[in-house]
Formats: structure tokens, C-alpha cells, sequence
């Protein structure tokens, strides 16, 4: 028998990939919010990956109570997603991918591009995603997967905040709104700069982005997060000392004054 997998958060994501690793023959042991995370630790204490599959805005308290058999096995999928997320927390290598398919309640998964992936358990996310038919594309370097997270988080935020403005998918965004998502994409960077502490390759992250757009034209640009993802990236805009004119401008026209 395989060694087992630990899931941590079964949700549309998480099912996916659960449902790969049993197809590769590995025992899945899931954490759901229900279950104590060291109860499942007492089980299983060294898995082959231990693969955190919860939503963004609860990464940090779940990375924060990893039991610390799992804590050189992790595995990581979140949008927004970027290194500072997982070295907060003492996690120095895991296995991260950015995840270019969707699964969305009654439907089938639906590939948009092959997903990249790095770290030392990525044999384990290839093999999984392999048995469902879902592409993978291996990266070579931690330089390669910080260029993939933020152009996967230019993508998210350009699209869902400039959704907010615009509505339709993210061909007519950019046939029609060219200079609204543009505007919004330059904002969106200058807080990824930030957070990743330098500079970024601008215009091949837009060219990467609209790869995106075209690769799947009709998908949808605002997502039901789209309002707290601004207010996420205006927090970050204030806590850096940021402008982001067309986000602010955004936000004055589209969210509830006060909202949280």
C-alpha cells in the first residue's frame, strides 16, 4: 500500500484532489473543520503530503496549528498565495501550486491552462491530478514559481476588481475594457511588489495574464469574492503607503461605506 495523504479541507478543491490520490491507490485521511488537526496527526504522523486545501482567508490560522509532523510535508493551492504567506510560519520548502482549473458544486472540473508546480512532494500532486486528466506543468526554480503566483494573483484580482466595473467574461474585458483592466493590473502589481519585496517583470506578467484570457474567453470575471478581494488589496495598498488610483476609484463606486 501507498502512504497516506492527509487533506485538509474538503471542499470542491480538496474533493478534487482527494479523489486523485485515492485513484492513485494512497489512503486519504481528510481534516475538515469538525476534526482536530492533531487527532488526525496521532494517525497518520508522517504522511506523504500533508495538502492544505482551505479557503485563502483561512490559511494562516490552519498553517498556524499544523501539527509539526506535517510541517516538512505541506502541500498548498490558495489563491493570493505568495511566499511571505508560508515563511511566517516557519515553512521554508513546501510543494505549492498554482491551480488553473476550476470545480464548481454539481459540475465537472474545467481546465483553463496546465497548472504549475514546485517543491520537494511535486511527484505526489503530478501523480494525483495525472489519474483525473488534469495537466501539470513542473517548474524548476523558486524564481519560476513566485513569477507563476503573482501572474495567477494579477489574474484573480485584475479580473474580479475590474469585474466589479465592467461584469461580463474576460475576453470582453479585455476587448472592450482594455484600459480599465490594464489600470487595474498595474495597481494590482505595484502591491505584489511590495509583498514579494522587489521588482517585478511587468509586462511579461500581463502578457502571461492575457495567455489567461485567451485561453479560456468566456470565463466569468466577477467571482462572488470580488468585494473582499479589493478591500484585501486596499488594506495592503494603506499598510505599504500605496496610491492605487484606479482601485480606490473602484471601491468608491462599488463598495458599502464601512464594509468589512
Amino acid at each position: 500500500m501507498k502512504d497516506p495523504v492527509v487533506v485538509v479541507g474538503i471542499g470542491e478543491m480538496g474533493g478534487v484532489f482527494a479523489r486523485g490520490f485515492l485513484r492513485a491507490g494512497r489512503p486519504v485521511f481528510p481534516v475538515t473543520r469538525g476534526t482536530a488537526p492533531e487527532a488526525v496527526a496521532a494517525a497518520v504522523p508522517k504522511p506523504a503530503l500533508a495538502l492544505v486545501a482551505v479557503a485563502e482567508r483561512d490559511i494562516h490560522p490552519v498553517l498556524g496549528d499544523l501539527p509539526s509532523t506535517w510541517r516538512d510535508r505541506v502541500g498548498l493551492l490558495q489563491n493570493e498565495l505568495l511566499p511571505r504567506d508560508w515563511k511566517r510560519h516557519g515553512l521554508e520548502q513546501p510543494t505549492v501550486i498554482a491551480v488553473w482549473f476550476e470545480k464548481k458544486k454539481g459540475q465537472d472540473v474545467k481546465v483553463i491552462l496546465p497548472s504549475p508546480v514546485h517543491g520537494p512532494r511535486t511527484p505526489l500532486i503530478a501523480e494525483a491530478l495525472e489519474q483525473l486528466e488534469i495537466p501539470v506543468r513542473v517548474l524548476e526554480s523558486e524564481q519560476a514559481l513566485e513569477f507563476e503566483l503573482v501572474r495567477k494573483n494579477l489574474y484573480i484580482l485584475t479580473t474580479n476588481i475590474a469585474g466589479l466595473e465592467a461584469g461580463g467574461t474576460v475576453g470582453s474585458l479585455w476587448s472592450r475594457h482594455r484600459e480599465l483592466a490594464e489600470a487595474v493590473a498595474e495597481d494590482v502589481l505595484s502591491i505584489q511588489e511590495v509583498l514579494v519585496g522587489h521588482a517585478l517583470p511587468r509586462e511579461a506578467l500581463i502578457d502571461a495574464m492575457v495567455t489567461a484570457f485567451e485561453a479560456d474567453p468566456d470565463h466569468g470575471c466577477l467571482g462572488r469574492s470580488a468585494p473582499q478581494r479589493l478591500q484585501r488589496a486596499l488594506q495592503l495598498a494603506d499598510d505599504a503607503g500605496l496610491e492605487v488610483p484606479t482601485l480606490r476609484r473602484i471601491a468608491s463606486r462599488h463598495l458599502r461605506a464601512g464594509a468589512d
